[in-house]
């Protein structure tokens, strides 16, 4: 007979499909707002945008603040490197950044991170937009497109018009996403 610590998990599996899209939302240790400068958000930003870059994932949508972060990001077809490797990636260069600017010895920065393989279009789409509207969401700015560390932007302005026209009809009140920051 197994035990119940060999067959009971504490949180579901992190299941990984080659070239599926998945969003993933990650905090900070104790929710802490370290991220509290335009140099800190943009460092982070940048990290995350390269760390993708680096393993051949691609970045759909993204939003970047002080205390947490999301994402929508589209796997590779033919590598299968996982959501965790990257998260593990992004978690460490900017723990090592960060405590380097703050001039800070062995601070835990990140407490961890969720994922969502999203394989429904609906959901997708709602998704999509919650991610681009978080800041928002968070108040700190009116409209998304005005947040510097968020992907709304450049997605208002070179997104495809019946794109962006879909992605407005999508409601996102229903949605359950950890967002308690």
């Amino acid at each position: 007979m197994k035990n119940i610590q060999d067959t009971w998990h504490h949180s579901p599996p992190h299941v990984f499909k080659p070239d599926a899209n998945y969003m993933i939302t990650s905090g900070t240790y104790h929710k802490e707002n370290i991220f509290n400068s335009p140099a800190k958000l943009k460092m982070l930003e940048n990290i995350i945008l390269d760390s993708l870059n680096d393993f051949s994932w691609t970045p759909i949508a993204w939003a970047v603040m002080s205390n947490h972060y999301h994402l929508i990001v589209r796997a590779p077809a033919e590598k299968e490197i996982t959501i965790s490797k990257i998260c593990k990636t992004i978690h460490g260069k900017s723990s090592v950044q960060l405590n380097k600017v703050d001039n800070v010895s062995g601070r835990k920065v990140w407490f961890e991170f969720w994922d969502t393989c999203l394989t429904y279009e609906n959901s997708y789409y709602a998704r999509l937009k919650y991610v681009m509207n978080n800041p928002v969401h968070h108040g700190i700015v009116k409209t998304a497109e005005d947040y510097e560390f968020c992907s709304a932007g450049f997605f208002k302005f070179n997104a495809d018009k019946q794109i962006r026209k879909r992605l407005e009809s999508y409601s996102t009140e229903k949605l359950n996403i950890n967002d308690n920051f």
